[in-house]
């Protein structure tokens, strides 16, 4: 068996392998080496429904086109291309940045108004 490469792994990614491998008997690291195994075999197994997945998720094939199974394959690249976007986007940045006023809970949890002039007005 080879030896174990150190990595660092997405604390969500973490815990919920960490969660999933104790129901399966398995630690967290067990977990996600399943996960990253099955992912591999589907990736090597499964290229005429990887292109079609890709297709779709190019635009140049129908959503109707896919196979149940490649809906569920294309819903999950979705979810983690999703995923990426919001962990690089800032909205209220993008808002601020846009002159436009928003509502959101501040580091304390607290319901505050953030103007795009820098300026915090705590509601009640």
């Amino acid at each position: 068996m080879a030896a174990d490469t150190p990595t660092r792994v997405a604390n969500d990614l973490f815990e919920a392998a960490a969660r999933e491998g104790a129901l399966e008997q398995r630690s967290a690291k067990g977990q996600i080496d399943y996960w990253a195994r099955i992912g591999q075999r589907v990736t090597k197994r499964d290229t005429v429904s990887r292109r079609r997945i890709e297709r779709c998720l190019a635009g140049e094939l129908p959503w109707t086109a896919l196979r149940p199974a490649e809906q569920r394959g294309a819903n999950a690249e979705l979810d983690l291309a999703i995923d990426a976007m919001a962990e690089r986007t800032s909205l209220g940045a993008d808002a601020s940045a846009a002159g436009i006023t928003t509502v959101a809970l501040d580091d304390q949890g607290r319901l505050c108004e953030f103007g795009p002039d820098g300026s915090t007005t705590l509601l009640t």
